[in-house]
């Protein structure tokens, strides 16, 4: 089966910006909640944001309120997460999913279909 591919993963300073990109061959998002996650080492993974594709809501953890945006190309055939100040708590391995923007906080979910892929590292460093 076919996962996510998540790119734009890096190394960048504290108060840096990336913008990582998700995106799965020949499928449209429309219609479907995707959602970023990340697991830091050590540490359980946890929900970042989602957003409902079709209409564009979208939601964020509280750790990242205000510094992260979540987006979806006029396609549906991709999904953004702009990440702007960075903080060294950050520093995961970030994967998308397709999920359910009601659920997706809930410690120990797991994605709806299609399962975890290989994800991109951003480290941040202070």
């Amino acid at each position: 089966e076919v996962q996510f591919v998540e790119s734009g993963g890096g190394l960048v300073q504290a108060g840096g910006s990336l913008r990582l990109s998700c995106t799965r061959s020949g499928v449209s998002f429309n219609n479907y909640d995707i959602a970023w996650f990340r697991q830091a080492p050590g540490k359980q993974r946890e929900g970042v944001s989602c957003i409902g594709v079709s209409v564009g809501r979208t939601y964020y953890a509280d750790s990242v309120k205000g510094r992260f945006s979540i987006s979806s190309d006029n396609a549906k055939t991709a999904v953004y997460l702009q990440m702007n100040n960075l903080k060294p708590e950050d520093t995961a391995v970030y994967y998308c999913v397709f999920s359910d923007c009601a659920d997706y906080l809930r410690p120990g979910v797991t994605p709806l279909y299609r399962g975890w892929g290989q994800g991109t590292q951003v480290t941040v460093s202070s």
